[in-house]
């Protein structure tokens, strides 16, 4: 019983998946650079708070639950966008439910830094 309940912790726990699909200089703009990026949030997968060294575009392409820590579950739908500015923390919920939320963003952020950078 122990064996199995590890198993199934371990299926639940997955990470959140992150596929570069391209990257770029911005034109005429010195030290920037366009970051074009798949993110998968498998359910009971964490999308840890953080804030990016510029700005995100992101598209929900399929949707979801998820749930903020202390808040009751919400839709993340296909279709929903948005822009996360510049060093503004974001995210921290857990998808929930059976299905992964898949979402496109698009940085253009300080080449050279750190895509993301965690907060507490």
């Amino acid at each position: 019983m122990a064996g199995a309940l590890a198993l199934m912790g371990a299926a639940t726990a997955q990470d959140v998946k992150r596929t570069e699909l391209g990257r770029s200089p911005v034109s005429g703009v010195e030290g920037k650079e366009i970051i074009v990026q798949l993110v998968e949030i498998p359910p009971g997968a964490t999308s840890r708070r953080h804030f990016h060294n510029g700005e995100e575009v992101f598209y929900v392409l399929e949707g979801g639950m998820a749930q903020m820590p202390g808040k009751d579950m919400k839709e993340r739908p296909a279709g929903e966008h948005g822009i996360n500015q510049r060093e503004v923390p974001h995210a921290g919920y857990t998808v929930t439910g059976d299905k992964p939320v898949k979402i496109l963003s698009v940085y253009i952020v300080d080449k050279g830094k750190a895509l993301q950078v965690p907060v507490p």
